[in-house]
């Protein structure tokens, strides 16, 4: 980043007291910092509306490994995207339930696209995409 600029903030004390817990809580070393975190946030949310934006992102998937066909159905809707998917893990949680997370580099909206398409399919149990960006702003 670039050089460092100072600013003020006037906040009703009610409102800094509940901060000041959140930041104890998430063990924050000062106010600054966890103010450029929830900025950063705001940043991520906001590259990721913009639906041109090149993001980055984790999708993670449980299901059933049983569910007939489920595990060919993810490869291929995994080969429609394969230009943002830059590698997967896949472990076996238990005899019935295997993780898989896919780590993904591109276009937000197909990034997007890909994960509403898995997380329909019978069989997926939960999935969760986590956002952020590639270095810019961070």
């Amino acid at each position: 980043m670039g050089s460092t600029e100072r600013f003020s903030i006037s906040m009703d004390k009610a409102l800094i007291d509940v901060f000041d817990k959140l930041i104890e809580e998430k063990s924050y070393s000062s106010r600054s910092e966890a103010i450029r975190d929830l900025i950063r946030k705001e940043i991520v949310s906001k590259e990721w509306a913009s639906t041109g934006t090149e993001v980055a992102a984790t999708i993670t998937i449980i299901y059933d490994h049983h569910e007939n066909e489920l595990a060919n159905m993810m490869t291929q809707i995994q080969h429609q995207f394969f230009e943002s998917i830059l590698c997967t893990t896949h472990v076996h949680l238990d005899h019935h339930n295997c993780m898989e997370v896919i780590i993904l580099k591109g276009i937000a909206s197909d990034i997007k696209e890909l994960s509403d398409k898995i997380f329909a399919l019978k069989g997926v149990k939960h999935g969760q995409i986590t956002h952020t960006l590639p270095g810019k702003y961070l």
